[in-house]
């Protein structure tokens, strides 16, 4: 479980720190994907949900 939430997150900023320039868009996508991979990984939804509003 750890490993697959490791792989999903590291695999996910990868994706946005070779970019050469952040959009909004970048960023909203980004933290899709990584709450995406917390849910995945069975992580509280209201925990997900206030790493997401703070």
């Amino acid at each position: 479980m750890f490993d697959n939430l490791t792989d999903r997150l590291s695999r996910t900023l990868r994706n946005i720190s070779g970019r050469g320039r952040l959009t909004e868009d970048n960023v909203k996508e980004t933290l899709r994907e990584v709450r995406m991979a917390l849910l995945e990984a069975d992580v509280a939804l209201p925990v997900v949900r206030d790493l997401s509003i703070a």
